[in-house]
């Protein structure tokens, strides 16, 4: 018996691709991970998680390990709205939609509105895990090129008035990250924020808005798109894992009433109610504003420590972007093929990530890697950057 025969046509296609987390390298002990878009340990709230959760079982028993959950489910989701509010996010409670992690969020929004007919235009380079998601639905993809600007919007309008004038077909969804991008780091401008919305208009597309990394800024925060919508065409996706915690898996979709019912039709019971109920017993006990400050701060001196160890120890053919926030510095290493390097890079100590798994031609990556500054310590990341440029010398 051949248990492929069982498989749904979508399901043949989607097993074609590479295995999800093939990007993930095996890290020996005692590597500087240069590779990891995690939290720093030392910046995960141990002490507070575990002080909400016994808190929360104190005082509700056995109520957040039912299927139907606590209240304190209702009391997350009106902190996220709040949160929303303070960034010029008004959305209602039917408009919000509470998941596990960003990654549920654009699955079920690819699950919604993606089939095998549908062409979905994403940055080129863009997050690895979100093309892996796509891929799962359909084939067609445009990629536009991201510059120090973010999506290049002009571009976009080119291949869009292209392909309308051929007869092709338009995409009906424009994945990006506009602020602080994985990998690259960069910040979409607002002239271009407001260039792609008109084309959103104009082309009759929605924009799925991948905001993990917004609230991680240096000096001040660029505005949602979804803050400047007005025609109710931007998803916004967020998350609370890079400043909280991703173990507990929480995240959100912010859309239309009509969008977020349609979601929750296919999401049905997939909560996690526990993990809902400890978030919102944690962000109740604690002032989040504050924390957030101090991740911005301790995120910002790893940034600068990246980028002077990058300036002290790379030849002068490798190049890169300074970002405004997040977590990740992306570099050019030209003429040289970066998959080529890790297992050297890996032997010296020090890890980081090819930058051909960000792109779906894998070959427009090759000179390219992420570096992540958010989970090593400024030392180790100095001394990860030293590392790697001896491999690059070399």
């Amino acid at each position: 018996m051949s248990i492929e025969n069982f498989y749904s046509e979508n399901i043949k296609n989607a097993l074609k691709n590479n295995p999800p987390g093939e990007w993930m390298p095996n890290i020996p002990d005692n590597c500087i991970r240069l590779s990891s878009g995690f939290p720093a340990p030392d910046l995960v709230p141990v002490v507070e998680v575990k002080e909400a959760v016994v808190q929360l079982l104190k005082e509700e028993k056995d109520l957040p390990l039912h299927y139907l959950g606590t209240p304190k489910m209702d009391k997350l989701k009106e902190q996220i709205q709040a949160r929303l509010s303070d960034r010029g996010m008004r959305v209602a409670d039917k408009a919000l939609l509470v998941t596990a992690g960003a990654c549920q969020a654009i699955d079920l929004i690819a699950r919604v509105f993606v089939d095998e007919q549908t062409v979905v235009a994403v940055e080129a380079p863009t997050y690895m895990e979100a093309l892996e998601v796509f891929q799962n639905y359909t084939s067609q993809f445009i990629s536009i090129p991201i510059d120090e600007q973010g999506l290049q919007t002009k571009e976009l309008e080119r291949v869009l008035a292209e392909r309308k004038e051929q007869g092709l077909p338009l995409p009906k969804i424009v994945y990006t990250i506009p602020t602080f991008q994985n990998p690259t780091g960069t910040t979409m401008t607002a002239e271009r924020r407001k260039h792609i919305l008109e084309l959103a208009s104009q082309y009759d597309f929605l924009i799925l808005e991948d905001d993990a990394y917004g609230e991680l800024y240096f000096d001040k925060p660029p505005v949602t798109l979804k803050t400047m919508d007005h025609e109710n065409r931007v998803l916004h996706v967020g998350s609370l894992s890079k400043v909280v915690a991703p173990g507990l898996r929480i995240g959100w979709v912010a859309a239309t009433e009509e969008i977020i019912t349609s979601l929750y039709w296919f999401k049905k019971d997939l909560d996690h109610p526990f993990a809902q109920a400890i978030m919102a017993t944690y962000l109740g006990n604690n002032n989040f504003d504050n924390r957030l400050n101090t991740l911005r701060i301790s995120y910002q001196e790893r940034c600068a420590a990246l980028l002077a160890a990058l300036k002290k120890y790379m030849p002068k053919s490798v190049t890169w972007y300074v970002p405004e926030g997040g977590y990740f510095v992306w570099i050019k290493v030209a003429g040289v093929d970066t998959s080529r390097l890790l297992q050297q890079a890996l032997d010296q100590g020090v890890s980081f990530l090819p930058g051909k798994y960000f792109f779906l031609n894998e070959q427009d990556g090759k000179e390219w890697i992420r570096l992540s500054f958010s989970y090593s310590d400024k030392k180790e990341i100095t001394k990860g950057v030293e590392m790697l440029g001896e491999v690059i010398n070399k």
